[in-house]
């Protein structure tokens, strides 16, 4: 077996994970992308997001158990 010393310089205040290359590399391919939005786009979800948490604090929204509910 062979023994690594690895420098605290690397990790310093972050965690360290050691794992096999072949298992990182399936991981990145099942990442979720992740999306900027900007201009009119980013505009548009904002207020969307601010309606939807408005009707939340005031109650208006209904807890459903499945998607079935809604259709």
């Amino acid at each position: 077996m062979t023994t690594m010393t690895i420098p605290k310089s690397i990790f310093q205040n972050d965690d360290l994970v050691i794992m096999p290359k072949k298992h990182y590399d399936l991981i990145m391919a099942n990442m979720v992308p992740t999306y900027y939005l900007k201009g009119k786009a980013a505009r548009r979800l904002d207020r969307r997001v601010a309606q939807a948490m408005k009707e939340y604090r005031t109650g208006k929204l209904r807890p459903i158990a499945s998607l079935r509910e809604i259709i």
